[in-house]
């Protein structure tokens, strides 16, 4: 397999490295591939305690272990790293892992359910637990790895010269590209927590407000590993016009391990956190209609959300610096500060024991009983996205990870516009100075919001005691709302001052139009 970026061809293939010796890469062969291997294990245990009549208590604990990750036949491929410095060999053996630190997992779990005024018109509800996510995806990224399916990086080589076939000569200059996974990773953690007053305002309706708010840690992020060793502004040979702390690569800065290409490696040193108010009502009126309404303020950050660089496409995937992943803490991509859904339902009183036509029997209530028109209303607003470059003006030595533009400080005004021809302003951002990243922050710019209602109309006719025939009518996007995607976060091109033309420009939606769909389901 072979991709090109900026002049850059990259392959992944077999290659041989053995006993510590990097082979000299002249063919390339076939593909070899892997068996892994992890066990896991989990056991739970709850009790719950009615401590007084209107006091309820519940502790759990729950525990999670795994024996790592492992390969089948003794080839688990894996970067070690000393002093920080991506080592030149990979380590084989059995495990990916140095250290399995998946051995003891503890999970406690505590709930409280308190009716303070008795008859469970109000009641508070207090939860906390601590949740854990296995590591069950490592093949992914531990596949392309040396000896077996190594990826070999190619610079400034024409792709007219490459031939990927089993066999092919490759060009000279040829460094692999290490993959991998952080040596002694952790576990993705979340801590979670709750608090949500119920209260009954009359015998048909309902309140519930509650605040839900998480922490978690050891969160999965792409990183390259092996970036040359930055300069901190002013020491040499950091420009004079770059302020003090700015982060400067000078021009052809060698790699942290110049044996090595740049990687894409996972390090379980991601952060996140959400915080949200929930406000749910809930009314049955008479004559079977119901009605329920919820909306979610929140707030969700953190320092990276794609452990694939090609999933999110409104944020890069990769830190933009391994060594302080602090510098893109911000909005997740999956953020929503609002969101409401408003959702009914109606049973048409026609037929049997309704308003309308209610002394109906036989085929006339098979025909015009049993009707329900249901509907859902969804609003909310858009997510975040980050504005890059075209181009990685660093030096830092990675073209795979876009470049964060600086803010123009001759701009003023509203950076969003929220046409589809123009959905934010390009002038508001410049090209950082070479060298340098840009100082407009991760997941800056908010998106378009959406609203959509869809409808269905359902009928149950009984055929029989045990038979039911069941009809639906189905509208998504009833209103033919159009809901714009997320613009082209492209700003700048390589060798132009001047912004894209098409920079903020929308060519996609994130609904589809109106559509209609019927269905006829025989139940017994």
């Amino acid at each position: 397999m072979a991709q090109a970026q900026n002049g850059q061809a990259t392959f992944s293939s077999v290659a041989g490295l053995l006993q510590g010796q990097v082979t000299n890469f002249t063919a390339v062969p076939t593909p070899t591939p892997l068996g892994w291997r992890s066990l896991e294990g989990a056991f739970y245990v709850q009790d719950t305690m009615k401590l007084t009549p209107n006091l309820e208590l519940s502790l759990g604990f729950r525990d999670e272990f795994t024996n790592g990750w492992n390969e089948a036949h003794g080839r688990a491929s894996n970067y070690d790293f000393v002093n920080g410095v991506i080592q030149t060999h990979p380590f084989v053996g059995n495990s990916a892992f140095n250290v399995n630190n998946a051995k003891f997992l503890p999970a406690p779990r505590v709930g409280i359910a308190w009716a303070p005024f008795g008859q469970n018109r109000t009641v508070i509800r207090a939860g906390f637990g601590t949740f854990y996510s296995l590591l069950d995806n490592l093949s992914y990224r531990l596949d392309q790895n040396a000896p077996y399916n190594t990826t070999l990086s190619l610079k400034n080589v024409p792709l007219s010269s490459l031939q990927i076939t089993p066999g092919a000569a490759l060009p000279g200059g040829g460094k692999i590209s290490p993959g991998g996974v952080q040596p002694d990773m952790q576990t993705p953690t979340v801590q979670s927590w709750s608090l949500k007053i119920e209260q009954r305002l009359d015998a048909v309706t309902s309140l519930g407000m509650a605040y839900i708010g998480s922490h978690g840690y050891h969160q999965i992020l792409s990183v390259d590993a092996n970036l040359p060793v930055p300069t901190i502004c002013p020491d040499w040979p950091c420009p004079s016009s770059l302020g003090a702390g700015t982060i400067y690569f000078p021009s052809g800065a060698p790699l942290t391990n110049p044996e090595l290409a740049n990687t894409t490696s996972w390090f379980s040193n991601g952060n996140s956190s959400y915080n949200a108010l929930q406000v749910d009502v809930n009314r049955r009126f008479h004559q079977g209609l119901q009605f329920r309404g919820a909306y979610t303020l929140g707030k969700s950050l953190d320092n990276g959300a794609a452990i694939n660089s090609s999933v999110g496409s409104n944020a890069p995937g990769f830190v933009m610096y391994p060594p302080n992943p602090g510098i893109d803490w911000g909005l997740s991509t999956y953020d929503v500060r609002h969101l409401g859904v408003i959702n009914a339902s109606y049973e048409l009183p026609f037929g049997a024991g309704k308003a309308f036509l209610g002394n109906s029997s036989g085929w006339h209530q098979k025909v015009i009983g049993g009707w329900m028109l249901s509907g859902i209303a969804t609003m909310q607003s858009g997510f975040p996205f980050t504005p890059i470059l075209g181009f990685n003006p660093s030096n830092d030595g990675d073209s795979r990870n876009p470049v964060r533009p600086s803010w123009n400080p001759a701009y003023s005004g509203n950076v969003i516009l929220g046409g589809p021809n123009k959905y934010f302003d390009p002038t508001a951002f410049a090209i950082p100075p070479n060298g340098t990243y840009g100082n407009v922050g991760r997941d800056t710019l908010i998106g378009p919001g959406l609203s959509e209602l869809d409808l269905s109309l359902a009928k149950d006719t009984f055929l029989s005691e045990r038979t039911k025939l069941q009809f639906r009518a189905e509208f998504f996007n009833v209103l033919n709302h159009t809901n714009f995607g997320s613009p082209n976060p492209v700003v700048f091109a390589q060798g132009s001052s001047a912004p894209l033309s098409t920079a903020g420009v929308i060519s996609s939606t994130a609904t589809t139009s109106r559509q209609i769909q019927f269905g006829l389901k025989l139940l017994w």
